[in-house]
């Protein structure tokens, strides 16, 4: 799969990658005719422990959500290891997973993704963190993404831009700069030679980003569906089964 992933990407057009929440969903994605799928933390939070995403899953929760994925379908995963946790460790678990690629964030600290106060790693500690994920891997097909959160955390666009740079550097196959809008996506293409994955934006232009993520795509459309279906069904009666809003039939149209 690692081998797939190069090769899709060295089309030169802009991966369109949608979230799953689990397996039935990412081989809904795969059955579709979408290339590639994408796990990441907010999905598996949701939809494995009904909780936020502040940081608090382990490298076992999201490597195990990974694999169920990745044996699933036939296209490449791409996962997301969060801050990369004990990053040698990390990059041969997600590789035994069979994942393609995974990303590894410079966010850090208690707290994360909520109202407290936000922590990033120190550039050059985030850099050597790439640095030994790139040299942990074994397949050398599996792709290493730099993420940095200086934009989204700080609205500070050359800080964000130094620290890919170091990224790339330090040999990451990727960058990844979190919620930057067309122009700000722009000059980090300008100034950072390697590759951009970028989360989907709704209303901006992804011109340039060799990896859209719609990270959030079926958690939130099934949450969606799930609760409209369960709202429904509070409407049935003795001479409505609730099998009618829930809409399970046989082959025949009999309620089951």
């Amino acid at each position: 799969m690692t081998a797939n992933l190069r090769k899709l990407l060295s089309r030169g057009k802009t991966l369109r990658v949608p979230g799953a929440a689990d397996a039935l969903s990412a081989r809904l994605i795969e059955a579709h005719g979408y290339e590639c799928v994408y796990i990441g933390s907010y999905a598996t939070a949701a939809s494995r422990f009904a909780i936020t995403d502040t940081g608090l899953l382990s490298l076992e929760s999201l490597v195990e959500q990974a694999r169920t994925i990745a044996r699933a379908v036939r296209i490449p995963v791409i996962a997301d290891a969060e801050g990369g946790f004990e990053v040698e460790e990390t990059v041969l678990a997600f590789q035994d997973a069979g994942v393609a690629a995974i990303h590894i964030e410079d966010h850090t600290g208690p707290g994360k993704h909520t109202s407290a106060p936000q922590e990033l790693r120190s550039m050059r500690d985030a850099a050597d963190r790439i640095q030994a994920a790139v040299a942990a891997r074994t397949d050398p097909g599996f792709l290493i993404v730099a993420r940095s959160d200086a934009f989204w955390v700080h609205r500070d666009l050359e800080d964000c831009i130094a620290r890919l740079q170091l990224y790339a550097e330090a040999g990451a196959d990727m960058v990844f700069p979190t919620l930057v809008g067309a122009r700000e996506l722009a000059e980090v293409r300008r100034r950072v030679g390697k590759p951009l994955m970028i989360v989907d934006n709704p209303g901006e232009q992804h011109a340039g980003a060799a990896i859209v993520l719609y990270y959030a795509f079926s958690i939130t459309r099934q949450f969606a569906a799930l609760q409209r279906a369960l709202a429904d069904g509070k409407l049935a009666s003795d001479t409505q089964p609730l099998e009618d809003f829930l809409g399970y039939k046989d082959a025949k149209g009999r309620n089951q």
